[in-house]
């Protein structure tokens, strides 16, 4: 009598299936942890913008020509790139005492992170022209528009 050794075709299938699952959730996981590092990055960038601009606008107590090239020009921002979203403005306020962070492009993930709740840093936070609340006021979509109100 013959001895056979080695796997059987099903034994290499359930081996490769096996693989393909921790593969595919390694990924996710991993792309999971990197938005969450992008976003917790994005939040200490803007905490520190606002300490600066409030360092440097704060003596007139008056925002009044504020914007991101003006942030850059005077050395408070790296450059002018957002760090979420496609495209970012800051605006003076209504008073002039008071500014906003504009964030527009935003995805459904990086919107829920950021309208979570308000940071100590803001006054306030507009989710997609809505204050937020209990009701997530997030695109699932994507192209989420985030303002941080800052007096």
């Amino acid at each position: 009598m013959k001895s056979e050794s080695g796997r059987s075709l099903i034994e290499i299938i359930g081996v490769l299936a096996i693989t393909a699952v921790m593969t595919a959730s390694a990924v996710a996981i991993y792309n999971s942890v990197r938005q969450n590092q992008s976003n917790t990055i994005a939040s200490a960038e803007l905490r520190e913008l606002v300490k600066n601009a409030k360092l440097l606008m704060d003596m007139r107590d008056d925002y009044t020509g504020i914007s991101v090239e003006y942030l850059v020009k005077a050395g408070a921002l790296k450059n002018e790139n957002p760090p979420v979203g496609k495209s970012w403005s800051i605006e003076v306020g209504v008073p002039s005492n008071t500014f906003s962070i504009n964030f527009d492009g935003l995805t459904s993930n990086e919107c829920k992170y950021f309208s979570a709740a308000v940071p100590n840093w803001a006054s306030d936070v507009i989710v997609n022209g809505h204050k937020i609340d209990e009701v997530s006021n997030c695109f699932t979509l994507g192209d989420n528009k985030v303002s941080f109100i800052i007096e």
